[in-house]
């Protein structure tokens, strides 16, 4: 027998098609099949997906109490299943896989939302609300826990902030773009939720919180041009001659136009995520996230030259100075030799790199080809690593756990580095000749994660933060307040590895990376997942080493234009995505010595020896 006060609640959900199904799910139920399956995708949006939309959304399911949550497998590399949001104290949680193509499944028994994701993609998200028929409003608990164990109230700013998040990054009509002269309007399920406070409509209360039909500012570039190119992974743009998605778009910084699309049907390039060049900036080196190949091709002509196995999702890929070596880190590798050594231009692989812990994202490399540091996603440390040596020097404890240490910074002296942990929201300083962390830097210090207050600057959710190439300033995206955090990283003083400054992000705030400005010193560039524009900072506009009056100096959109060069024609999602950044040439200390001089020529004397 239907239970008709659930059908009620899930009616005001969905078109008529989808409440059929719906209906069909119950009736399945009271005869022993209440199940819920979610394919595991590599396709935008639609990662964690239902094959039923609601809202928009097909990442959404509504279950009773009892449901099986199976997890298939239809994408290119593995995942893990993870229950980054559940109801605290629900039976059953919380649930975490080790990386795998799927296959495993969860049963969920307490009223409540549940929201999982992959720890090696983070951006992945399925949702399951697990109602009691017998109230009103769907149930999504009075409180809510992350897995790394922070617990609020469900009616509270963090709770509706994830909530409002899940909503964007999974209905691609809810990104931010800037080709449509239209408001951004963000559709929410128009339903009536029961959170710790009583029953409220939850429409009503996001967009009381964060507005909606916002106006989007114009696109305005920058007045100072940059020196060379800004190649951008947009990783959720889609061509008509792939069926996975992802371009690389390459940005000219004299004109701020969009004048290359490398799509690459020939390899079906799946979800381009990070890129790096070699020494004479001639190739382009670009990782398959969802994959296991590194592609390499003509930064000039956009050419393929050669697509290499590495290894499960490949992240991020740089190389040595003294070398020009390549090092990707195998994200998807649960082994301790999940760093991959390449020949230049990746004509061979040479070795794995042992750094004694699995599954590394972000890393980096030391101006003088010694030192690697890794963050390691899944054991919530971080590696330093000497080439001279070939030896790990230390294994550090970077965060709490399931804290997902995710990228790195340097200083360009390496004396420094910077781990950013994605789920607990710090920075973590290591000293890299003591190897100590000496401090934590915590980046919702000034937000009140109940109220919603945000009383200094503040960012949550941090991903990329490298560090300038003077060693000045760092520069961080922050993914859930989509805000963009300014650390000073002068030694000595007392705003040393503080944060000094924030400033407005778009959606999915992401990739960071520095570039010679014309003229003296740098921009960072910084890229959204959701939005199809880059935005441009100034970190020091005033030119006197403080990072305190940063300022944003422009927009840039990254959607093709008419006189864009393309190998693919685009078919969805124009410049979405954005995420890996590859300025050229290559601005840091120790790679910067190494340029050709028809590069080195365009640069300032201060700007082609940043430390001296």
């Amino acid at each position: 027998m239907l239970n008709t006060s659930f059908i009620k609640k899930i009616v005001s959900l969905t078109a008529y098609s989808s409440v059929v199904l719906a209906l069909l799910s119950i009736n399945n139920a009271s005869a022993g099949a209440n199940e819920i399956e979610f394919k595991l995708t590599d396709n935008p949006a639609h990662w964690f997906d239902t094959g039923t939309a609601i809202a928009g959304s097909r990442s959404l399911a509504i279950a009773s109490p009892g449901v099986r949550v199976k997890f298939a497998g239809d994408s290119r590399t593995v995942h893990t299943r993870t229950s980054v949001i559940f109801p605290t104290g629900a039976a059953n949680m919380p649930f975490n896989t080790e990386p795998t193509k799927g296959g495993d499944d969860v049963t969920l028994t307490t009223p409540g939302l549940y929201v999982f994701t992959c720890s090696i993609h983070p951006f992945m998200l399925g949702a399951v609300i697990v109602d009691d028929p017998n109230t009103s409003g769907l149930d999504l608990g009075s409180s809510i826990s992350l897995i790394n164990g922070i617990t609020v109230p469900s009616s509270s700013d963090l709770a509706t902030r994830l909530l409002r998040a899940f909503f964007v990054a999974t209905n691609p009509a809810n990104w931010q773009d800037y080709t449509s002269n239209k408001p951004w309007h963000v559709t929410y399920p128009d339903v009536d939720v029961r959170v710790d406070t009583g029953v409220v409509n939850l429409p009503a209360v996001l967009n009381a919180r964060y507005g909606n039909d916002i106006p989007l500012a114009a696109i305005v570039n920058p007045k100072t041009p940059a020196v060379g190119e800004i190649w951008v992974a947009t990783q959720f743009e889609t061509t008509t001659g792939k069926t996975k998605p992802g371009t690389v778009s390459a940005v000219d910084g004299s004109s701020w136009q969009v004048t290359r699309k490398v799509a690459l049907p020939s390899i079906n390039m799946n979800n381009a995520h990070n890129m790096w060049t070699d020494k004479d900036q001639n190739v382009i080196y670009a990782t398959q996230w969802f994959d296991d190949k590194l592609t390499v091709y003509d930064r000039q002509t956009g050419a393929l030259i050669r697509n290499v196995p590495v290894g499960e999702a490949p992240a991020h890929v740089m190389t040595l100075t003294d070398s020009d070596r390549l090092h990707v880190t195998n994200n998807g590798d649960t082994r301790t030799d999940a760093v991959m050594e390449l020949a230049p231009f990746a004509t061979e692989l040479l070795r794995r790199v042992d750094i004694g812990r699995g599954n590394p994202h972000g890393h980096w490399m030391s101006h003088d080809g010694k030192t690697m540091v890794t963050p390691n996603v899944l054991s919530d440390d971080s590696t330093q690593y000497n080439f001279k040596t070939n030896t790990i020097e230390a294994i550090l404890p970077v965060s709490g756990p399931f804290s997902h240490p995710i990228a790195t910074g340097m200083m360009p002296d390496a004396s420094k580095y910077y781990v950013a942990s994605l789920l607990d929201s710090t920075i973590a300083v290591v000293d890299m000749n003591t190897h100590h962390v000496i401090k934590k830097i915590n980046l919702i210090e000034n937000y009140d994660p109940v109220a919603g207050t945000i009383s200094g600057p503040a960012g949550a959710l941090p991903i990329q933060t490298p560090v300038s190439p003077d060693g000045k300033h760092m520069v961080t995206a922050n993914m859930l307040i989509d805000t963009i955090t300014v650390i000073d990283t002068r030694p000595g003083l007392v705003t040393t590895d503080e944060v000094v400054a924030m400033l407005p992000c778009d959606p999915g705030c992401h990739g960071v990376q520095y570039g010679a400005k014309q003229g003296g010193g740098y921009y960072a560039y910084v890229t959204s997942k959701f939005s199809n524009r880059m935005t441009v900072v100034d970190p020091d506009p005033n030119g006197d080493g403080d990072p305190s009056d940063a300022r944003i100096a422009g927009t840039v959109g990254l959607f093709a234009a008419d006189t864009t060069q393309m190998d693919d024609t685009i078919k969805g999602n124009p410049g979405m995505g954005g995420q890996g950044i590859l300025p050229i040439p290559l601005a840091y200390n120790g790679w910067v010595q190494n340029l050709p001089a028809s590069w080195s020529s365009q640069l300032t004397p201060a700007q082609r020896d940043p430390i001296k």
